[in-house]
């Protein structure tokens, strides 16, 4: 794969993130295509392209947003056939508009054709992610908050979706169940209360370890704040009551909103002067953008 200089693009703001290791994606990339391939693999071109015969194309994006997964495209296409090459002419993070060329593709037809379904969708699905981030970043723009995603991501795209939140924009809040504490109010419900409930997460967890509680009335909060944590999720409270929160809170530890948030209501959210705002439907409701191959030419 190589890359060309991007021209008549719109950037955004953010540094251009660095994608994941290719060791990250490989296997659910080689999974996706064992799926389409199945028994007989692509008969379609299999049965209509020589083995000869060498295409050239484009990746082209039907409608305008924020890009996301050209690496994974690449490694798709070369999975099939090494010797197909990927000319990138925009990077990730970057939104593009209609009918904008994201990359040339040159190489054996049957590899392109074969390979094209699965580099699209994945190419889709996370610029879809990223072109929502995007948006939900832009709704905010202006207030320190942050916006970040939560553990509501396809089975098995958690890494490459994550991922495509920082493309367009946005954080990541923790990867996992191991990464970091967050009392929820089912545990709650089991520990009894904020304060012993903290006090078991403390027993067991290392220094490095961050601990948030999830508090959804400010008589929950003023407990919270009794204990030894680092972040308090403010659930699904109104703006107003967001407001109180933050003032009691008093920047002693971080304050993330959550809960039912939209584009429509991210401003006043964030005008109440949390830190983090975060939102599932960023990773389980983004559309898919829309994005195609176009082939260009054949020669033998």
């Amino acid at each position: 794969m190589t890359t060309a200089a991007p021209s008549t693009m719109t950037a955004t703001a953010q540094a251009l993130p660095l994608p994941p290791p290719s060791l990250q994606y490989e296997p659910v990339v080689r999974q996706a295509l064992e799926e389409d391939l199945g028994r007989a693999g692509d008969i379609t071109s299999n049965a209509i392209i020589p083995a000869e015969v060498q295409a050239t194309g484009r990746l082209v994006a039907r409608k305008a947003g924020c890009i996301a997964g050209l690496e994974v495209a690449a490694c798709t296409f070369r999975m099939v056939a090494p010797d197909v090459d990927l000319t990138l002419l925009c990077h990730d993070g970057e939104v593009v508009q209609a009918g904008q060329t994201l990359a040339e593709v040159q190489g054996p037809a049957r590899a392109i054709l074969t390979a094209e379904r699965v580099a699209l969708n994945f190419l889709g699905r996370l610029s879809g992610v990223a072109t929502a981030t995007h948006r939900l970043v832009q709704a905010v723009r202006g207030f320190p908050t942050r916006v970040v995603c939560t553990r509501k991501t396809t089975p098995g795209l958690r890494t490459l979706e994550k991922y495509a939140v920082r493309a367009g924009g946005g954080a990541n809040h923790r990867f996992g169940l191991d990464d970091a504490v967050l009392i929820k109010d089912n545990h709650l419900v089991v520990a009894g209360s904020i304060t012993e409930a903290v006090r078991r997460v403390r027993q067991v967890t290392g220094h490095l370890v961050k601990v948030e509680v999830e508090v959804d009335t400010l008589v929950q909060l003023e407990e919270a704040l009794t204990c030894a944590i680092e972040a308090v999720l403010l659930d699904n409270m109104p703006a107003t009551q967001l407001t109180d929160a933050v003032r009691m809170v008093g920047k002693r530890v971080l304050t993330e909103a959550s809960g039912g948030i939209t584009l429509e209501t991210a401003r006043d959210v964030a005008a109440a002067g949390v830190d983090l705002l975060s939102a599932g439907w960023l990773t389980h409701s983004a559309p898919t953008l829309d994005v195609a191959l176009d082939v260009d030419g054949l020669k033998a």
